[in-house]
Order: structure tokens, then sequence, then C-alpha cells
């Protein structure tokens, strides 16, 4: 059981429930819808629709699932305290340290993809230079204090939904005929090219594996609920005006995108750029340029907070440093942060000596990690829960559905990874994952036999 942390231990609650909603919408919308959903279009076709609504369905019931342990036991741990509950110490630990180095890894991959990008609108700036810029204001942000990190992520997650709504409404305006120096191409490319399923279930299932990912990161919800006032009533109250919306943004976005760019077009790998140049819309490719850095930035500042309590929560639990568990007057746990950040300034330097060759490697290792966290946690839930009925147990935020939505949900996870198996292109990435889980599962092993034998 995870002891009660002492006062130099203790983290603050000054996020309010407006900016955990706005986090966990924030989450969910990434630089990955903004430049890389052509991709899954180019999959599958129209049919990517269907592969949206799949893995945004998978999402809003694992958001369901961690909202009810969440709610009923707050904490920075989030899915690694409830695995630990549920299995035993081994598969918490394991999964704790899982996303800490997924996370850290990703923060390097931010911090030099919107350097990358921004670097096209302002030349003059050197990539390093933007980069390190990155990592030192978010960084400061993140020790300023949860309430100030809590405000930029509203502020972020505001810019991309403003930014969504602005794209549904111009590409609806377009398809109807009422931009004057715009054709309306008409739905036309809903069937066109080869029909709506022009590669039929296969492609489908190759789109599935590209656009799950989009969706990583929506778990911070839960280890953000732990610095949340009233978490048994915020993260209820996150968990259902999230859910719906994450799924109107996607389909919606991807709906427009379809009508107005035929699935075959090499403009698709732009697809936002695209759809706002065919309304004529000046300025458009810079435009998602800069929305794209903010997304990226977004999940930069998100990425470092939940790195920094995942390692604090493991200090805690004594499955890290006992020294990473301190805290700041301003009851921010420094040197987690600073650990977590030292890593990804590691990585991200490596990748700017050595472009393209150390951070796609990386990535490669971590990249289905979103998708076993996901597994382990819906797991968690089915034990948790189980127990918690059998106890006549109130809890604060009840999952609907249960157990058939969570079984539904790891049954979606077990085809998934078959299909990242049979995959050529993405099995490798499986093989990593599961060397790297199994690695850590064993070095937490024994490092806990040791400390029990001191």
């Amino acid at each position: 059981m995870t002891q009660p942390a002492a006062p130099a231990e203790r983290l603050s609650h000054a996020l309010k429930p407006r900016q955990l909603i706005m986090m966990g919408l924030g989450s969910a919308i990434g630089a990955g819808l903004f430049l890389g959903s052509g991709v899954g279009v180019q999959a599958a076709g129209p049919a990517v629709l269907v592969s949206y609504l799949v893995a945004g369905a998978l999402v809003i019931i694992v958001m369901n699932a961690l909202g009810e342990m969440a709610a009923a036991k707050p904490t920075s741990g989030a899915f690694s305290v409830y695995a630990a509950d549920a299995m035993g110490e081994t598969a918490g630990a394991t999964v704790g340290w899982l996303w800490w180095v997924q996370l850290v890894i990703v923060i390097a991959a931010e911090a030099v993809g919107a350097a990358g990008l921004l670097s096209t609108v302002w030349p003059a700036v050197p990539v390093p230079a933007l980069a390190v810029a990155f990592m030192v204001a978010f960084t400061a942000i993140n020790l300023l204090g949860v309430r100030n990190f809590g405000e930029f992520e509203f502020w972020f997650a505001i810019l991309k939904v403003v930014a969504i709504l602005a794209f549904i409404a111009i590409g609806i305006a377009l398809l109807a005929g009422w931009l004057p120096h715009a054709p309306s191409p008409g739905l036309s490319n809903f069937t066109a090219n080869g029909g709506f399923a022009p590669r039929g279930l296969a492609g489908i299932g190759a789109a599935l594996l590209v656009v799950v990912f989009a969706f990583g990161g929506t778990e911070i919800v839960a280890v953000a609920a732990a610095e949340t006032a009233d978490p048994e009533r915020s993260i209820a109250r996150a968990i259902r005006t999230v859910a719906w919306r994450i799924l109107v943004f996607y389909i919606g976005s991807l709906s427009v995108i379809i009508a107005v760019v035929p699935w075959t077009s090499e403009a698709l790998k732009s697809p936002f750029a695209a759809v706002l140049q065919a309304a004529a819309i000046p300025g458009a490719a810079t435009a998602i340029t800069l929305i794209a850095v903010v997304a990226l930035l977004s999940a930069l500042n998100a990425n470092l907070y939940g790195a920094s309590r995942m390692i604090y929560s493991l200090a805690q639990r004594q499955e890290a440093p006992r020294w990473l568990a301190r805290t700041s007057a301003r009851k921010v746990p420094v040197a987690a942060v600073l650990a977590s950040v030292a890593f990804g300034f590691v990585a991200a330097v490596l990748e700017l000596l050595y472009p393209n060759r150390v951070l796609p490697m990386l990535l490669n290792i971590v990249g289905a990690t979103c998708l076993l966290v996901w597994t382990i946690s819906l797991l968690a839930q089915l034990i948790l829960r189980a127990r918690a009925d059998r106890a006549a147990t109130p809890l604060p935020f009840r999952m609907r559905g249960y157990p058939w939505l969570t079984v539904l949900a790891l049954a979606i996870l077990a085809l998934i990874f078959v299909l990242l198996i049979a995959t050529p292109d993405t099995r490798a990435q499986f093989v990593s994952m599961a060397l790297l889980t199994a690695a850590i599962a064993v070095i937490s092993e024994i490092a806990r036999r040791v400390r029990r034998r001191g």
C-alpha cells in the first residue's frame, strides 16, 4: 500500500475544474490531428471515419475506467497505483516506469518538432536555440506551481479547440457554397475513387494503427485529478464533458477533410492546410504550422507535468530514489521535474547532433506504450470494481456499462496488438515494447527484493 506523504512531500490542490476539463480535451487534440491525419485517410480512404470511431470509443471507455478509479482514489501515480492495488507492486512499478520513459522521450521529440516547424515560419532563429528555449521555458512553468501549469494548458487547449471549430465552420461554409471565391466540391469524394472503403477491412485496420496513437496522452487527466481541489466531482465532470466532444472534433474535422480533399490526393500530406487553401483562405499553410506548434508545446507542457508526477509517485512508493519525492514550498516536486526534463534535454541534444537517428529509434521503442497503459488500466478497473461491488463500497463515479464496455475495450486493444504484430512495419515496435516492459519488470522485482533484505 502507498504510504501517506510526509509534509515535505505533499502536492498542491490548486488545479481548477475548468483546467482539468480543458486538459482532458486538449490532451486528445495533438499535432498528429493537424499534421498526420492525412496518413490515416490515405490508408483507408473515407472509411478512416470508422477507424476514428473505433479509436474514439476505445479512448472514451478508457477515460471512464480511469475516471472511476481516480474519483475513488485520487493519486499522482494514477494507473500505476491502481495496477499495484489490483495486480501487485511489480505491475504498478512496471507500468509507471514504462510511462515515464515514454514521456521523457516524447518531451524531446516535441521540443525538436516544435522548433523545426517554427523555424519554417521564423528561419532567423536556429532550431537548436528554439528547442532549448522551449525546454527551459516549460521547465520554468512547471517549477512555478501546478496552478501556472494548469493555466497554460487551459489556454493552449482553448486555442486548439477554437482552431478546430473554426476549421469545421469554414469546411461547412465551403461545402454549402457560401464562400464567394471557392466553389463547393460537394460530397462526391465520400464515394469517388473506389467507394467509401476502397481498401476494405484491411485499410480500416491499417488506419486504426495510425489514428489510435493520436489519442495518446488522455490518461494524464487521471494523474492531474490528484491536484484538483474536488477530485471526486471534478473528474466525473471532466469525463462527461470531454468524452463526446473528442468524437465531435475528430469526426467533424475528418469529415470536412474527406469531403474536400480526394483520398488519393498528395495534398493530404498537410490535410488542414489543403482544406483552407481550397477555401481560398490566405496564409493557410502558415496558420496550420503555428497551430501545430501550439499543439506540440501544449503536449510538451503536459507530458513534463505527467512525467514528474509519475516519478514522484514512484519515489513515494520506494520504487524510485526517495529524494525524487521531495517538494518545494510551492508544493512542486522540483527534483522530479528536473530529473524528467534532464533526460529529455539529453535526447533533444542528441537528436540535434544526429538528426533523424536518435529520436526515431527511441520513439520506436516506446511507441506502443500507451496501448499497454490502457490495457493495464482496464484490467485494474475490472479487478478493483469487482472488489468494490463485493464489499458494497460506494463509488463517487461509477462507469456505465461495466463490465461489458471494459471487456469490449480490451477486445479492441487485443485486435490492435494483433495488427501491430501482423504488420511488418510495426512488428519491431511491439517487440521493442515487450522487451522494455520485461526488463523494467525484472529490474523492479529485483530492486524490491534487495530493499526487503536490507
